[in-house]
Formats: C-alpha cells, structure tokens, sequence
C-alpha cells in the first residue's frame, strides 16, 4: 500500500463540477493498493499517516502530527501510484489492485482514520475527480508497507 500524503492549506474534489468533498488546513492522502495488500497493512499505514510529525510546532519545526493538531483529512483513491514506467512511454497498472480487492481496503482505510476523531472528507471511489491540493510547505511524503 501507498499513501502519499501532502500537507494543505485546502483541498477539495469535484466531480461533474460538484463539491464532494472539502478539508481546510491538514493532509491529502492519495491512496494507491495492491493485490498483496490486507487490513493488517491498510491499519499500518493509516496509523502511520495520522502519527507522522509533519505539522510546525511554535519553533515553526515539524513536530506535531494530524492528531496533535486535529487535522482535516482527505483520502482519495488513486491506483495510479502503482504505476510503473520503467519500460516503454505508457505505464503499466499491473501491481495495482482490481476494484473489487481495493474498494474493501480503501473503505477500511478511511474508517480506520476517522476511527481517531478526525475530520475526514473523501473522493468517491474510480470516479473521474478533479482534486485541488493547495500544498503546504510544499510537504510531500510517501508511506508504503509491503505485505512480508
């Protein structure tokens, strides 16, 4: 599983230009699985993500996580991330999952991060979405666990 996680001022999706989701200052989490990927894995990563120490702290250092500044959240699937374009000029999406082995774990994923009180706004899963990410920092990181 891959979530590359990027810290916001904003950020919304739209869909057939309507608003379907919305978040102010906190974290986008683009959500890539694979066909190795279970809920052991999807609780790791989304405990990670909230966890990570990426928000200033009042010496302006990146020490507070989503949790200590009760961030906003918004996940949005994106299969994409597995993308491999090492040969050739059209990526391959073979390591991403089918839709009905990502659907469940996706959907795990975001229960398991609202499960910490967080707000969490999502995308709608395989829709075709326009996703707006005003990037903080910029502050861009990938968290990803292989099943073992």
């Amino acid at each position: 599983m891959r979530a590359l996680l990027q810290r916001v001022s904003s950020a919304s999706v739209t869909i057939d230009n309507e608003c379907v989701g919305k978040i102010g200052p906190g974290l986008v989490i683009l959500l890539g699985i694979t066909e190795t990927d279970d809920s052991a894995i999807a609780d790791w990563v989304a405990d990670k993500s909230v966890n990570l120490r990426i928000f200033n702290d009042a010496d302006d250092k990146m020490n507070l996580s989503a949790l200590d500044t009760s961030a906003e959240i918004l996940i949005v699937s994106q299969f994409t991330l597995y993308g491999d374009c090492d040969k050739g000029r059209r990526p391959s999406f073979v390591k991403a999952s089918r839709p009905d082995h990502s659907k469940p774990l996706y959907e795990a994923f975001v229960e398991k991060v609202r499960s910490y009180g967080l707000t969490v706004a999502t995308g709608v899963f395989a829709a075709d979405m326009l996703v707006q990410i005003n990037n903080d920092g910029p502050v861009t990181l990938m968290v990803e666990k292989e099943n073992e």
